[in-house]
């Protein structure tokens, strides 16, 4: 299956692919955001968090590893979980956080920043999305499902379907 590839002119563009991938969530996701710092992960998240009409403010948890947020009454998914793994340095760091059981989160969807410091403990479904600067506010982005099999194909016709609209 093919990735999912598209580029943003502005950070308010980035946003509104995150309040597009936001309809298309539901309870059970995880998604992977991957890029360097500046890429736009939580540009992204924002997006995503107000879309899902979390009232709360929403910043990279660098410092507090993991932010919880009740979504909006008839949002997609029940709470967004959002991660931030880049000062853990292995298994027990995750663990100290809960990281398996977020990553398999019934009552919301999971975003995760730094996912490559998981190694191999990342989920065994997930959709990756890399990010990377192009410019001052110009991102690239790229979505991929894991594993590839066509068991995503019904759902990322319908990502595409919801991002054309924002892009278009």
């Amino acid at each position: 299956m093919p990735a999912l590839e598209l580029v943003t002119e502005s950070q308010e563009a980035t946003a509104a692919v995150g309040a597009a991938v936001a309809e298309w969530l539901r309870d059970g996701d995880v998604l992977l955001l991957h890029g360097d710092l500046g890429a736009g992960k939580t540009t992204l998240a924002k997006g995503i968090a107000a879309a899902l009409r979390i009232d709360a403010v929403v910043s990279s948890p660098t410092f507090s590893l993991v932010n919880e947020y009740d979504a909006g009454m008839f949002a997609p998914v029940t709470r967004l979980y959002h991660l931030d793994l880049f000062r853990l340095r292995g298994e027990d760091d995750l663990a100290s956080i809960g990281f398996t059981e977020l990553l398999a989160p019934v009552d919301g969807a999971t975003l995760v920043e730094w996912p490559e410091r998981a190694g191999g403990l990342l989920p065994g479904r997930y959709l990756l999305i890399e990010l990377e600067a192009a410019g001052v506010d110009r991102r690239q982005l790229r979505f991929t499902p894991f594993p590839a099999d066509g068991s995503w194909t019904e759902r990322m016709e319908a990502l595409r379907a919801v991002i054309n609209q924002v892009v278009e």
